[in-house]
């Protein structure tokens, strides 16, 4: 009887092992047929489509399955069935999680069409490119002549129409009014939660999130135009012109501040949904999106780092003023662990961008100090006007004037080890200011000659330099940073230059009265040759300043006007018979360093 039980126990034994094995080899035809087709390459279904609208009822429960075959422990340690089961298991769990990434979790149709926020955000950062939201230097070899930040961009939209849409895209109410996480989403995620959970491949769904798509985001991340494999270290943008690096930098900027915003209000609808068994894993989520999102954004800037060009200047400044600025905010969105990570990175590419920035300003100022002096060229080609140099000189000031703050920090850091003496926005102005007056002067050295019109040019030439220099360093709010008496010094500088030209010009006309033996008709007559003279080799030179050339003509008038009246009234019968009247004199002295104007107002 005993044996009777005992077989009684084995044939029940067998038909339950045979039962499992029968739903293992199911459950795993089903599987290894997905298997199979995913790794041919082939179109494959997964378990939901991307929207979640659709299920594969029949890959589901074979996934189900497996689970429940691995939880009841169906089979023995180290037997085949139990061998192919943990096989089965493992692609289950592939599907699943692949499942998992193909899922639309975050809904970007929002973006889309002409009234969207996507065509909002193409349109402005073509804008953006268009207008010079960001102005920069000239580029090496073309200094510039414009002489107003205005006229370094003229083209495109309004900057103001592009201010208007940076201001609406950033608008927290503007985020806030659109559900970014899609419905659907929210009881799939709870399902490959529950089983990826029972299966104990919580890991294998924790790694997968670095590699989780999040539409929503790549948007945004689409406006950088550039591929940024996660794999990569840095991107190089050397080989870039100018011009492309400028719109790059723009675009990194808009991207940066708008990652940073919908960061912030995606976290607070994850946080607001209930996701099931999938609330143990949002946090870990959202963490790896983020930090894929802002590891290329700082792999974009990385890749600037290495930028040594002064006409970049500009465009890397504000990318060190965005990242330092939105860098807070980021932080604030992951826990301790992941804030250190960020803020270690962080920290590396704004040490990075400093240091480029140094390197810039350096070559900045040494073009200042060394361009071309040929007396040759510029005698030639720019006479007594602003000299090409001494405009782009304070252009940059101008530029650079808005950016204090930063350059405050980024020269103090680095003002040890600098090879120029600077360490603030104010003492770089001054080495600026410098380095272009030493070069003047070596200019106005390099054209001396002993004739009295080269002399008069060369104080004209000084003091056009020194009124413009002085006027926009007023005008850029800078003046102040260079201590309290140089605006003063400045304009004493312009005065002595006035000075010094009228004692090269006009005594030797004057002098022309005076001429020993001469009768009185004769020495008016050289008088007014030695006049027309003068006169006509600077009535057409060019001051462009109205303060600097209302004093050039008073000073002139001053020296000449008078000893002309007393002579005539010491010889009244010349009165008549004189080329000009003492009110003509000065009358034509009131015209003088009117450029191009002169001839217009002759015809």
């Amino acid at each position: 009887m005993g044996a009777a039980a005992g077989k009684a126990v084995a044939d029940v034994a067998a038909a339950s092992k045979t039962r499992a094995e029968y739903r293992l080899a199911v459950a795993e035809h089903v599987i290894l047929g997905w298997h199979c087709a995913r790794s041919s390459g082939a179109d494959f279904a997964g378990i939901w489509d991307s929207d979640a609208t659709c299920t594969n009822e029949s890959l589901l429960s074979a996934v189900d399955e497996i689970i429940l075959l691995a939880e009841i422990h169906a089979f023995p340690m180290a037997s085949a069935a139990r061998r192919s089961m943990e096989d089965a298991l493992d692609i289950a769990m592939t599907c699943l999680i692949e499942g998992f990434l193909r899922l639309r979790v975050w809904d970007a149709s929002k973006l889309e069409g002409r009234g969207g926020l996507r065509f909002a955000v193409e349109k402005l950062s073509v804008s953006a490119a268009a207008n010079g939201v960001s102005l920069a230097f000239p580029t090496t070899g073309s200094i510039s002549t414009a002489s107003t930040i205005g006229e370094l961009y003229a083209s495109g939209e309004s900057q103001s129409s592009t201010a208007d849409a940076v201001t609406v895209l950033l608008d927290g109410e503007f985020f806030d009014v659109l559900d970014l996480i899609s419905p659907a989403s929210l009881s799939v995620l709870h399902q490959i939660a529950v089983r990826v959970i029972r299966a104990g491949y919580t890991k294998g769904l924790l790694q997968a999130f670095t590699n989780a798509p999040c539409d929503f985001l790549d948007r945004f991340l689409s406006i950088l135009q550039l591929e940024c494999p996660l794999e990569t270290d840095q991107v190089s943008f050397e080989d870039a012109e100018w011009w492309t690096a400028e719109d790059m930098i723009k675009r990194w900027i808009l991207t940066t501040k708008l990652v940073a915003k919908a960061l912030a209000v995606m976290q607070r609808q994850l946080h607001a949904q209930s996701f099931g068994a999938f609330d143990r894993f949002k946090n870990d989520y959202f963490m790896a999106i983020a930090k894929n999102s802002i590891f290329v954004l700082l792999r974009f800037a990385n890749g600037f780092t290495s930028t040594e060009a002064p006409d970049k200047l500009v465009y890397v400044l504000e990318m060190y003023e965005a990242l330092s600025n939105a860098a807070p905010g980021l932080l604030l969105l992951f826990t301790r662990q992941g804030v250190e990570l960020i803020s270690r990175q962080v920290e590396v590419v704004l040490a990075k961008l400093e240091r480029a920035l140094r390197v810039m300003i350096g070559g900045l100022i040494s073009r200042i100090r060394t361009t071309d002096r040929s007396p040759t060229a510029w005698s030639a080609a720019h006479g007594v006007g602003v000299h090409p140099l001494t405009r782009y000189a304070m252009t940059c000031v101008e530029l650079l004037s808005p950016h204090r703050a930063a350059l405050d920090l980024i020269l103090a850091n680095g003002a040890a080890d600098a090879a120029e003496s600077v360490s603030s926005l104010g003492s770089l102005v001054a080495a600026l200011v410098t380095s272009l007056e030493r070069n003047l002067e070596e200019i106005k050295h390099k054209l001396s000659n002993d004739t009295a019109a080269a002399a008069a040019s060369r104080e004209l030439f000084l003091a056009t330099n020194a009124s413009f220099v002085l006027r926009r360093a007023v005008d850029a709010g800078v003046a102040s940073l260079l201590g309290d008496g140089w605006a003063a010094r400045r304009e004493s500088l312009i005065a002595r230059h006035v000075a010094s030209y009228v004692e090269a010009c006009w005594p030797p006309v004057v002098a022309c009265l005076e001429t020993a033996g001469w009768k009185p008709a004769k020495a008016v007559a050289k008088f007014s040759a030695a006049f027309d003279k003068a006169y006509e080799s600077q009535v057409h030179c060019e001051i462009p300043d109205p303060a600097l050339r209302d004093a050039l003509r008073k000073a002139a008038s001053e020296m000449v006007v008078p000893a002309y009246s007393v002579y005539l009234h010491r010889h009244p019968q010349l009165e008549r018979n004189v080329r000009y009247t003492a009110s003509e004199l000065e009358q034509l002295l009131s015209e003088l360093f009117e450029g191009e104007a002169a001839n217009r107002n002759k015809s």
